[in-house]
């Protein structure tokens, strides 16, 4: 529980954007201070030269662009034995204020998903996601997740939820508990490129092989530091780039992958 106290605070100041703006402000104060003019002008220069990287150059693709390329997606050839999706793609306060499933930007995740339900009817299949705020934990996925693989053509009763988890780690943990995959069994992950580093370390790590199918990319194969005038497209991404980076090096440190960045 502490862990994921400190991990959600600690994020909250870290997160490139917040940041940013944190500098700024922090520098501003200086600013009206006689002793630390000097430190504030610098560290107003310094975050306005950062935000004009992020806000006009491919930085975050940059950042982003090792994690989405390291594990290719394949079409699993075979029988499959299980799916399983990471939570991550709906917004579970939208859904329950509107009365309609709502979806994020990782949303690929339900499509993917759903389709290989479809083309792999023997099986098995799990969503796995509770709430990973810090507050408002009675907002859980799975009615989401649930009501949005509906509309997609996905009947009750063919998939599994996990409403507990608060992260990957616990994505991982709670939804073996719930299947018990044996040994020897195939099961495909379903998760955003570049969260699937971390999570197929974290599988790994709980002893379960899984075969990675990422979606959502953010990015080009080949992405280049050009000129982007989108800024909150290239924040987002820096982000949550950063976000990946900084969790693989976390999970590391506490044992929960083998790895710091794990390979196919």
């Amino acid at each position: 529980m502490l862990s994921f106290i400190l991990s959600k605070l600690l994020w909250g100041l870290v997160a490139p954007g917040n940041a940013l703006v944190l500098a700024v402000a922090l520098g501003a104060l200086l600013l009206r201070t006689r002793r630390w003019q000097r430190a504030g002008r610098r560290l107003v220069t310094l975050a306005a030269l950062l935000l004009l990287l992020v806000a006009y150059t491919g930085l975050g693709a940059l950042v982003a662009l090792p994690l989405e390329n390291r594990f290719p997606r394949s079409e699993p050839d075979g029988r499959i034995d299980g799916i399983v999706m990471l939570g991550g793609a709906v917004n579970p306060p939208i859904t329950a204020d509107r009365g309609d499933p709502s979806l994020n930007d990782a949303a690929e995740r339900v499509l993917a998903f759903a389709d290989l339900v479809r083309r792999h009817p023997e099986a098995k299949a799990v969503f796995t996601g509770g709430s990973g705020r810090l507050l408002g934990q009675e907002y859980k996925e799975d009615g989401s997740a649930r009501a949005a693989l509906l509309q997609a053509g996905i009947p009750e009763g063919r998939v599994v939820y996990e409403a507990m988890s608060r992260n990957t780690w616990e994505n991982a943990v709670f939804a073996k508990e719930m299947v018990k995959p044996a040994p020897g069994e195939r099961w495909i992950l379903v998760t955003s490129a570049m969260h699937m580093p971390r999570s197929v370390g974290i599988f790994r790590a709980v002893g379960w092989e899984v075969v990675p199918y990422p979606v959502d990319y953010r990015t080009r194969h080949d992405a280049k530091p050009y000129l982007r005038f989108e800024f909150a497209h290239n924040l987002v991404i820096l982000d949550d780039a950063v976000r990946e980076w900084i969790g693989l090096a976390a999970y590391r440190l506490m044992g929960r992958t083998g790895e710091l960045f794990p390979a196919p």
